[in-house]
């Protein structure tokens, strides 16, 4: 059995601070129906504790996910409810502390829990246990959104990674590395291998439902400007986008119908692919000696990855000791290398990795710790503290590659009225910067 520290915000992010954000803020409370009427709402067992969630959406994913409740929380038993995040916002600011429902546990992103904190009981007496498991120091200073209270416990984690049909190493360029990309070898690699072919062998998840926004926040962005906002319509930020327009000429173009990128990699529709851990497993599972997964690309100002951590919650009316069991439960090795194993997400706590682990998850695990130990890393977080506003966030860095990349405008014109769409939804939200943006007190200021 391998051992390995699943501490991916560990040196990497000290290094750069990521740690001194501000703390979430409190939004207004809308309206919402009872938790008995939520969409996706089941139960692993007959009780009335509830963990409420955003994470494990899809309905094999959450099927997984609750027979791993099952096996490893036998008292108590448990409600498993996975909701978007503008439904758990809503019900969590409308329900905790209303005597109408009780809500046991929660689970969600670190910006999904960000502008809850008003919501949620200190757990600084889960600390030591939760360092004992080897949880790192810098992921529980997440957990305390840049005060000195612990609000959440880490979960688990998760990142993107490239996913490589080794047919497509015959067009790698000569002297590039594919353990050790640049954004000039990954485009020149796209071009080549599509002027060989004649057809694009890679692809791109800009579907409907696909997370190409995070690509732009968490890796083109940084990797070229060493910031997500505060740099946003810079002349680096500019020759970002002029890259993402010569990459996307060089891409299947039926990667608008991709939301991931396993089924189109399985099938032999593209080699070659960037997304979630998550939304790759499946693409080796078949013949994983055909396959490799690489860290993402470096550009000009490092290799810009996106740290995915959840974390549990206890809200303030919950019954504590109820809630630290089931933490506790799902804290151990072999509960987290479940998890690992059915949903591809990974350990916060020190665990091995047995020798009959998945291929696709061995080859994912490389990755990622790839992707975080180098030495030119630079950590970037999904925005934080946005609440039911996240999705109009997301929506700006969709909008910019739609009118650039699809519709061939102007970068420099598009991000600039883009940056004021931006700037208004920061401004409602009264949010400072996350990283990698330099962290203040203030609302973050587009630049």
């Amino acid at each position: 059995m391998m051992s390995v520290p699943w501490d991916l915000g560990g040196r990497q992010s000290s290094r750069r601070s990521f740690l001194k954000m501000g703390a979430g803020v409190s939004i207004a409370i809308p309206l919402a129906s009872t938790l008995a009427g939520c969409t996706g709402a089941s139960t692993t067992g007959g009780s009335s504790f509830m963990f409420l969630s955003t994470q494990f959406t899809p309905v094999e994913e959450k099927q997984r996910f609750e027979k791993i409740l099952a096996d490893r929380v036998t008292d108590p038993k448990v409600s498993f409810n996975s909701l978007a995040v503008g439904d758990f916002t809503t019900q969590v600011q409308t329900l905790v502390g209303s005597g109408k429902a009780e809500i046991g546990l929660l689970g969600a992103l670190h910006g999904d829990l960000a502008p809850l904190t008003d919501y949620l009981a200190d757990v600084d007496d889960l600390v030591p246990a939760a360092a004992a498991a080897g949880i790192s120091d810098d992921m529980l200073a997440l957990g305390k959104f840049g005060g000195t209270t612990q609000k959440y416990i880490p979960w688990m984690q998760a990142s993107y990674v490239v996913a490589v049909n080794k047919k497509a190493l015959d067009y790698l360029p000569a002297g590039a590395d594919v353990n050790h990309l640049t954004y000039d070898d990954y485009v020149a690699w796209a071009e080549a291998g599509k002027k060989a072919t004649g057809s694009a062998i890679f692809g791109f998840p800009a579907g409907p439902k696909g997370l190409y926004h995070r690509w732009v926040q968490g890796y083109l962005l940084p990797s070229f400007t060493g910031a997500q906002v505060t740099r946003f319509t810079s002349d680096d930020a500019i020759a970002a986008w002029e890259y993402m327009q010569r990459l996307w000429k060089a891409m299947n173009p039926a990667s608008t119908n991709y939301d991931n990128m396993q089924e189109p990699l399985a099938r032999g529709e593209v080699l070659v692919a960037w997304d979630h851990v998550a939304r790759l497993v499946d693409a080796p599972k078949e013949k994983p000696d055909d396959w490799l997964m690489v860290p993402s690309p470096t550009g000009p100002k490092g290799l810009g990855y996106m740290l995915i951590i959840a974390g549990f919650a206890v809200p303030k009316d919950a019954d504590k000791a109820q809630a630290t069991t089931v933490i506790n439960a799902l804290s151990t090795p072999q509960a987290q290398l479940d998890v690992l194993w059915q949903n591809a997400f990974f350990p916060v706590v020190k665990a091995d990795l047995p020798s009959d682990l998945p291929a696709p998850i061995s080859l994912e695990a490389a990755a990622v710790a790839a992707q975080a130990s180098s030495p030119d890393a630079l950590l970037a977080l999904p925005p934080i503290g946005l609440g039911a506003k996240d999705g109009e966030m997301s929506q700006v860095f969709k909008d910019c590659f739609t009118a650039i990349c699809l519709q061939g405008q102007s970068p420099k014109s598009v991000v600039t009225a883009q940056a004021e769409i931006m700037q208004k939804i920061l401004d409602e939200a009264k949010v400072p910067c996350w990283a990698p943006d330099p962290i203040g007190a203030g609302v973050c200021a587009v630049g």
